[in-house]
């Protein structure tokens, strides 16, 4: 299972898949952390079995609050990230992978409700708390994952 976080480091809130990522690595479970463009991610994933991204997101919803979405077989939402700070979305890049037969064959994503995504560093209050739900919601999440084929 390949975990990714996402986001950028210097936008407050928008660093929350990178923290999540750093959280979880200190809990001993693998993890990557990704701060471009999510087209590159396309070859990164496609070897993977399976796939988890943690992401920040903007849909309107009370910040802090905690999305989970199993695209593994349905189309992702690309209205939920309207507002993204990537060039490329993320609902955006896993379609593209769907299209091209590049995605794993389980992807889960995490979101976080953000407040505050403008030029700076550390999270709002209301994302700081997510971070334990989240990482729980993460390690959940793992333990229902089918193990990876020796084939």
């Amino acid at each position: 299972m390949l975990i990714i976080g996402v986001g950028n480091e210097f936008r407050h809130d928008d660093a929350i898949g990178l923290i999540a990522a750093r959280q979880l690595r200190e809990r001993g479970v693998p993890t990557e952390e990704h701060e471009g463009d999510l087209a590159t991610l396309i070859d990164r994933w496609q070897q993977a079995d399976g796939l988890i991204v943690i992401d920040a997101v903007r849909s309107g919803a009370s910040p802090g609050i905690v999305h989970h979405f199993d695209v593994s077989a349905s189309s992702f939402n690309r209205e939920l990230f309207r507002s993204s700070t990537h060039l490329l979305g993320l609902a955006d890049a896993i379609e593209l992978s769907r299209t091209l037969n590049t995605l794993p064959a389980r992807v889960d994503v995490f979101c976080v409700e953000v407040q505050d995504v403008s030029a700076g560093v550390g999270l709002s209050a209301a994302v700081e708390r997510a971070l334990t739900p989240l990482i729980e919601d993460v390690l959940a999440c793992l333990k229902r994952s089918p193990p990876a084929s020796d084939q």
